[in-house]
């Protein structure tokens, strides 16, 4: 049975499930910042995932990409799936804007997290309700 890695559990907030992935936003208002999880247990890389499920995962992060894009006017979107920290194969989705605290830089231990609010969630869950 599927468990979300417990550290993407303590570092994001579960949004919605899609067709193969789970929608999660990292816990950092700093950047608009998703992930995608698929709901497949044992899987560490993309190449692991059965065909259709490769298809399935990169339809969905098309998808969520350009809806990221369009609704929260990107400069930039980083995507990646690095699985160095946390094992589980997981996909960040993060919107990227040349006066961000980090740009140009990666967004990885350039600055300490910043939580949401809880009307900052509300918002955010608000606007992917769209999307999912």
């Amino acid at each position: 049975m599927f468990e979300l890695h417990p550290q993407l559990h303590k570092d994001c907030i579960v949004l919605a499930r899609l067709e193969l992935c789970h929608l999660l936003l990292m816990n950092d208002a700093s950047y608009p910042w998703f992930i995608l999880v698929p709901d497949r247990e044992n899987i560490s890389e993309i190449h692991q995932l059965c065909e259709a499920d490769q298809h399935l995962l990169m339809s969905e992060s098309s998808r969520l990409g350009h809806y990221l894009v369009e609704h929260f006017k990107a400069d930039k979107l980083n995507i990646a799936a690095l699985g160095n920290v946390v094992p589980q194969l997981h996909v960040h989705h993060i919107v990227r804007y040349k006066n961000d605290l980090s740009w140009p830089k990666p967004v990885w231990g350039q600055h300490p997290a910043r939580a949401y609010i809880q009307q900052g969630i509300d918002e955010i869950r608000d606007l992917m309700a769209t999307f999912s």
